[in-house]
């Protein structure tokens, strides 16, 4: 009967549906990536039935094994499932937009008073909250995805690697394809260990090919221009005046490689933004981290925060669409491939890997927030309250932040 229904609704009712959904989700999804999954498991698996506790979980899957933000990413995959590709845009797109104005309002509000002293004691309260939720996501994830003690150390070299700044995207498909390897290692390789070579040696070649490239246009100025244009976006040039294209191709290239939770983008943003360009201190970071927190929604939408910052409106929409224009793409590719992709030995090793590697990731820029938010017994007393609360009571991120203040 149900799928009798469903088959009278025309893709107009589906879209309607669709979009009436999300903007709801979208407005009271609070408290990160896990619980609006399970806010979106409540909807669509048992109060909607439109589909199987089975379904969802490949759908959940299959988001942790392409990068971007998951619960966006969940968002579309089951608005493609509920109305093809329309589905799929109007369902991430409805889930996005909520938390877009918010932080388009508080980021103008932070501009206009953020230097003030009442703001000022208000983010002061709030950075060290922050930084006790970031932990606590910390210590819950690697519960799950350290396995072994195999998987440990990958995690631990990922966080040396990265303070002797190691390129955080060869960290993160360093460490997937090094765990998946290892863990195929006799199927791949019969005959020959995990050390025999190949992956380092892979890495290595990649790494020092554009190393050699970057150097190659130093040396020949006429082809200095066409070689930044190209490399800038990965990470490996210093930094460069505020530029509208190189805000939108850096958040594009941070959503097409980020893995794992949202949390991990605040070591990309860190390093690009921070450490790379210049274009923001360790402190307006923590600042935009502090205020993405108070909006319901994705955790991405601190792209929107600091690119108006940074830029205006402009700014906004720029690294906006820059941050969230590859989930739609690869959710749209990898949907009807689930069904082979969860079968994958490779693949389950392959995120086993990345998952510990944003571990390590997370681990990095946890410290080096908490150096900036954490700096006298009242953000020490802050922090460790906020981790009884959250480990504890399980009392809701939302009201943390809303007490810090």
């Amino acid at each position: 009967m149900v799928e009798r229904a469903e088959q009278q609704i025309t893709p107009p009712s589906r879209l309607t549906e669709v979009a009436s959904l999300f903007l709801r989700l979208g407005l009271t999804a609070f408290g990160g990536p896990a619980a609006h999954v399970a806010m979106m498991r409540d909807e669509v698996v048992r109060r909607r039935k439109w589909i199987s506790d089975e379904r969802f979980l490949d759908l959940l899957g299959a988001t942790n094994l392409i990068p971007g933000p998951n619960s966006t990413e969940m968002a579309s995959h089951l608005g493609y499932l509920r109305a093809g590709l329309p589905g799929l845009v109007v369902a991430g797109a409805s889930f996005i937009l909520p938390a877009f104005f918010m932080v388009l309002g508080l980021a103008w509000v932070y501009v206009q008073y953020g230097s003030t002293p009442q703001a000022g004691w208000l983010l002061y309260g709030i950075k060290p909250v922050i930084i006790a939720i970031i932990l606590q996501a910390l210590w819950s994830l690697g519960r799950k995805a350290v396995k072994s003690a195999w998987l440990g150390v990958v995690g631990a070299a990922v966080l040396g690697l990265y303070f002797l700044g190691v390129n955080e995207i060869l960290l993160l498909v360093g460490g997937g394809l090094l765990v998946a390897v290892a863990q195929n290692a006799r199927r791949l390789m019969p005959g020959k260990g995990v050390l025999g070579g190949v992956l380092p040696l892979g890495v290595l070649v990649i790494y020092k090919t554009l190393r050699a490239w970057v150097n190659h246009a130093a040396l020949y100025p006429e082809t200095q221009s066409w070689a930044r244009s190209l490399v800038e976006p990965l990470g490996l040039l210093a930094a460069a005046p505020y530029s509208l294209p190189v805000l939108f191709l850096t958040f594009l290239k941070i959503g097409a490689i980020l893995y794992g939770s949202g949390y991990v983008l605040l070591a990309f943003l860190q390093r690009d933004l921070v450490t790379r360009l210049g274009w923001l201190t360790s402190q307006q970071l923590i600042d935009a981290i502090a205020i993405g927190q108070v909006t319901p929604g994705p955790v991405f939408t601190t792209a929107t925060f600091i690119g108006y910052y940074l830029g205006g409106f402009t700014g906004a929409v720029a690294a906006t669409l820059g941050i969230f224009l590859p989930s739609f793409f690869l959710v749209a590719v990898s949907n009807p491939l689930i069904p082979r992709l969860r079968k994958s030995a490779f693949a389950g090793a392959l995120l086993d890997g990345v998952n510990v590697a944003a571990l390590g990731l997370m681990a990095a820029v946890t410290w080096e927030l908490g150096r900036e938010a954490i700096i006298d017994p009242l953000t020490i007393g802050l922090v460790l309250a906020a981790l009884v609360a959250l480990s504890r009571f399980r009392v809701n991120s939302l009201w943390l932040v809303v007490g810090g203040a």
